[in-house]
């Protein structure tokens, strides 16, 4: 296993902690989409590494850690990493502007796509704050690819003597 591929892993186990890491009553509506993020660029950045079966299964465990219908999170997280795998050489040279414009679309559709069955369900949340996450997932995004660009960078480095 390659550097960059570790630090992946690790990055996206970090996203996973501070998905369920606990907030105030306040901010759990503004709580950022940190592992939908996170895969979104490990898909940009190894698209042959991070794929739709990585998606599935992040979607899986986070089913599993919010208690949620199995497969709710999978699906939403599938359709946003095909979509990323299948345009991951336009939006890598596209501005972080650009970028978290099309992720703002890509999270909103996740986002409404578990609204749907949360309604189907009858959990159908009574506030517009259920969207919260997408937007400030879509405010984090150009730092959270500075940062992640940069480790891959740090980490990746290989010396040629």
């Amino acid at each position: 296993m390659n550097k960059t591929l570790r630090i992946g892993i690790i990055t996206l186990i970090g996203a996973f902690m501070l998905a369920i890491m606990p907030l105030p009553e306040w901010a759990v509506e503004f709580r950022p989409d940190w592992v939908t993020l996170v895969l979104i660029y490990w898909a940009m950045a190894m698209p042959t590494k991070i794929g739709v079966t990585v998606a599935w299964l992040a979607g899986l465990m986070l089913d599993v850690s919010y208690g949620t219908l199995m497969g709710q999170h999978a699906v939403g997280l599938v359709l946003v990493i095909y979509f990323i795998h299948i345009n991951h050489q336009r939006l890598r040279v596209a501005s972080l502007l650009q970028q978290a414009i099309v992720i703002f679309f890509l999270l909103l559709i996740k986002q409404l796509l578990i609204l749907w069955v949360d309604g189907m369900l009858g959990h159908a949340p009574d506030s517009w704050l259920y969207f919260m996450p997408t937007l400030t997932s879509t405010l984090l995004w150009p730092w959270t690819y500075l940062i992640l660009r940069d480790l891959r960078r740090k980490f990746s480095y290989v010396r040629t003597y």
